[in-house]
């Protein structure tokens, strides 16, 4: 009989004792599993609701994109193409002068995917070959989120930065980062290499940088000579026109970049929308488990209880 009662002390004992080790090792509760559950639901929602807000906003940048074309097109026969950054290892930046201002255009806000660190990876590794050449560059960059992450890297080589920009972006906004970029001296530069994302579609989007040199006056790489200018004015008219298209080459980058942010933003919603879904089925998974471990123990205990009191 005191056998028999030492075993019935140690069936009703041992379930709650491995309970207890359970929970010392830190497996969760059913509580905080459930916690968990919700957490991720409402974290689901907010992507899901992001997801929708960025694929809206996407289709009027879209449209500004496709007005700000033209903008680009006639800087193109002046300036040349811009160049694709898909291999850093094969670029060289040979074909900058001795002085030239970056222009790296980025997002002021975050949750974007990899939109802003292309950006800063590609202005690294152009700052690092510049210098290698003998040459030198500095950087003005647009967008909080490209400032705190080249500011980092090269802190010395940054003149000025502008935040907080409004969007959408139109003209006047280009003509005010373009006059930031004459107040931190782009004049003195011998080009102005603007990096930038170049949109494609919802789901692809490139990095570019495209190379902006002051109109030549006279010399061997004098501009427009096919046209006539009057005497002492043609300083001015290059002047201005080169202005006027370090604009037009700011307002078309600066909406491409917007296009490229909303398609990158809507994507990086769409896998994290996914994810918590997954999430979502491994926690509820793990709470059935919690829950029917608990029944099953209080079962047993239930069943050693009434045998005890049998015995």
């Amino acid at each position: 009989m005191a056998l028999r009662a030492s075993v019935q002390r140690v069936s009703r004992t041992l379930p709650r004792l491995m309970a207890q080790a359970g929970a010392a090792r830190g497996m969760a509760t059913e509580k905080q599993i459930f916690n968990q559950i919700q957490s991720t639901k409402n974290i689901k929602k907010i992507t899901s609701s992001m997801k929708m807000v960025s694929a809206a906003k996407l289709k009027g940048d879209e449209t500004r994109l496709e007005l700000a074309k033209p903008f680009n097109e006639w800087t193109n026969a002046l300036c040349g193409k811009p160049v694709h950054l898909d291999d850093l290892e094969n670029i060289t930046y040979e074909e900058l002068p001795q002085k030239t201002l970056i222009v790296p255009i980025t997002s002021d806000k975050g949750l974007c995917g990899g939109v802003n660190s292309f950006i800063s990876r590609s202005v690294r590794d152009a700052i690092g070959k510049i210098n290698a050449q003998g040459k030198e560059c500095d950087v003005v960059i647009i967008g909080d989120k490209g400032r705190s992450q080249m500011s980092r890297s090269f802190p010395e080589k940054i003149l000025r930065t502008a935040t907080d920009i409004q969007a959408p972006g139109n003209f006047n906004l280009a003509a005010a980062l373009s006059a930031e970029l004459t107040a931190a001296g782009a004049m003195n530069y011998d080009a102005v290499m603007i990096v930038y994302n170049s949109y494609v579609n919802a789901a692809v989007y490139h990095q570019y940088y495209k190379v902006i040199k002051p109109m030549a006056v006279e010399g061997e790489g004098e501009s427009m000579v096919e046209y006539e200018f009057e005497p002492d004015v043609k300083s001015e008219i290059m002047g201005d026109l080169y202005e006027y298209m370090l604009t037009s080459q700011i307002y078309y980058c600066f909406m491409d970049g917007a296009a490229a942010e909303q398609s990158s933003r809507m994507t990086a919603m769409e896998n994290a929308s996914k994810n918590a879904g997954e999430m979502i089925d491994t926690l509820t998974l793990q709470y059935n488990r919690a829950r029917q471990a608990r029944i099953t123990t209080e079962l047993i205990e239930i069943i050693s209880g009434a045998s005890a009191l049998e015995g």
